[in-house]
């Protein structure tokens, strides 16, 4: 019986293997991976002092009253707070996105599960480093609850994904052989 349960490893993991084709071109594997690394370069540069919250308070709040009208300061500090974080949340709900297509054209036999598990490491991955890089700038905080954030926008991102494939093409979701 083990042997069975062995064998099967082996040939989920030879499965595995011969996904990753590297007679592919790199103008392929660049099509694949490039949306991952340019969304990493926009998390870098979004993650320099230059966009931190005393940076971007003024264009925000400019942009936000002539959408709205005037806010108090305080209602203010409120509503910059929830702007950065749903920045957050998407920002990295569209990583996520990004790590998950790259992970699926890469892994094409793996089902969807394990290739939404990698882009969500990829970005836990992205966005740890991120705050680790924010807490050495004097006007950033780098925060673990950020992280978490972040991850949940990659994951709920990854489950409308997810929910558009199945209801509108269940066939994609198959593929697993």
């Amino acid at each position: 019986m083990r042997a069975i349960s062995d064998f099967a490893k082996l040939e989920r993991l030879r499965r595995l293997d011969s996904d990753f084709d590297s007679t592919h071109s790199l103008r392929y594997w660049l099509r694949i991976w490039l949306p991952v690394v340019l969304w990493i370069g926009v998390i870098a540069l979004e993650s320099t002092a230059l966009f931190g919250a005393d940076k971007t308070s003024g264009p925000l709040r400019w942009l936000y009253q002539s959408a709205f009208g005037p806010v108090s300061n305080g209602q203010w500090d409120v509503i910059h707070h929830y702007i950065r974080k749903t920045g957050h949340f998407l920002g990295y709900g569209m990583i996520g996105l990004a790590w998950l297509r790259a992970w699926w054209m890469t892994l094409p036999r793996t089902p969807f599960i394990v290739n939404a598990i990698l882009a969500v490491l990829g970005t836990g991955l992205v966005a740890s480093a991120d705050e680790l890089h924010q807490s050495f700038l004097p006007n950033r905080t780098g925060l673990p609850s950020d992280v978490l954030l972040d991850c949940c926008g990659a994951i709920v991102l990854q489950l409308a994904v997810y929910i558009v494939i199945r209801a509108f093409r269940s066939d994609l979701l198959a593929r697993a052989a």
